[in-house]
C-alpha cells in the first residue's frame, strides 16, 4: 500500500486499521487538488486490494480541524473549466471512498466545513471531539453542496432539518450533530483517537466477509424497496456459508475462545 503521499498521512495500526489522517494543517487541512487526486488513489487501492485492512479512520492533523472543505485559496482565479476539471476529481474521490469495501469511520477532530462535513457524511459512521463544529456553508459562497451533501444530509437528519443546515449554512456543534444524528458519539478531543480506535478494534476482530457484506447491505437499504433489499441481504448471507470464517466463528463459540479470522 502507497505511503509516499504529499497531503495524506497513512499508517496502519496494528494489522488490520488503518489511519489515514488529512495532512495539511496549514490550511486547516482544506482538500486541494492533490487531497483530491489522493484520495481517489487510496480509496481505490483499497478496493481493488484492501490488503488485510478491516476497518479504516479518517482524521486531521491538529486540534482545531478535521476538514475547512475545498481550498478557497487555490480556487482563487479558477477559469470555470478549471474549477470543473477540479471537481471532477473530487467527484471521484467521493465515489471512491462510498465504495470502499471494508468499513471507514471519520474520528472528527475539530472544524468540518463543507467537503469536510461531507465527508464525514460519506464515511459509515463518525465520532466527533467536543470542540467538533460543522457546516455546509456553499450557499454562502455561491455554490451547493457537491459532494453528496443534499444526497447523504437527509438520511443522516432528516429532510426539514438537512434543508435548514444547508439553506442557511449556519454552523452547528458536535452536540447538535449528535442529537440530530450525523454524528454516533461525542467524546473529549483527548480521548477522541483512544475511543475511535477501540471501535475499529472491534469491527476488525469480526469476520473480515461478514462485516464486508452486512456493510453494503445496509447500504442498499436506504436505496430499494425493504422485499428486494432482503434479497439483496439473503444473497450476500448465503455467500457466508461455506466461508472457513463461518466454521471458524460457531467452531470458537462452541470451544469458548477467541476466534481467528482470515477472512476466508
Amino acid at each position: 500500500m502507497r505511503n509516499d503521499f504529499e497531503t495524506l498521512h497513512v499508517e496502519r495500526m496494528d494489522d488490520h486499521i488503518l489511519v489515514v489522517t488529512l495532512d495539511r494543517p496549514e490550511a486547516a487541512n482544506a482538500k486541494n487538488t492533490a487531497m483530491g487526486l489522493e484520495q481517489k488513489a487510496l480509496f481505490e487501492g483499497l478496493y481493488v486490494d484492501a490488503e488485510d485492512v478491516r476497518c479504516v479512520i479518517i482524521t486531521g492533523r491538529g486540534e482545531k480541524a478535521f476538514c475547512a472543505g475545498g481550498d478557497l485559496k487555490e480556487r482563487k482565479g479558477m477559469t470555470d473549466e478549471e474549477w470543473k476539471r477540479q471537481h471532477a476529481i473530487f467527484e471521484q474521490g467521493v465515489l471512491a471512498l462510498r465504495a470502499c469495501p471494508v468499513p471507514v469511520i471519520a474520528a472528527v477532530n475539530g472544524a468540518a466545513y463543507g467537503g469536510g462535513c461531507e465527508m464525514a457524511l460519506n464515511v459509515d459512521f463518525a465520532y466527533a471531539s467536543a470542540n467538533a463544529r460543522f457546516a455546509l456553508t456553499e450557499v454562502t459562497l455561491g455554490i451547493m453542496p457537491g459532494a453528496m451533501g443534499t444526497q447523504n444530509l437527509p438520511h443522516a437528519v432528516g429532510e426539514r432539518r438537512a434543508k435548514e443546515i444547508i439553506l442557511t449554512g449556519r454552523p452547528f456543534s458536535a452536540e447538535e450533530a449528535l442529537a440530530w444524528g450525523l454524528v454516533n458519539k461525542v467524546c473529549p478531543l483527548e480521548s477522541l483517537m483512544e475511543e475511535t480506535l477501540e471501535t475499529a478494534g472491534r469491527i476488525a476482530s469480526n469476520a473480515p466477509q461478514s462485516v464486508m457484506r452486512a456493510k453494503r447491505s445496509i447500504s442498499v437499504a436506504s436505496q430499494i424497496d425493504r422485499y428486494t433489499g432482503y434479497q439483496f441481504e439473503l444473497e450476500a448471507y448465503n455467500r457466508l456459508v461455506p466461508l472457513e470464517d463461518r466454521s471458524e466463528g460457531i467452531l470458537a463459540f462452541n470451544e469458548k475462545r477467541k476466534p481467528q479470522y482470515k477472512g476466508r
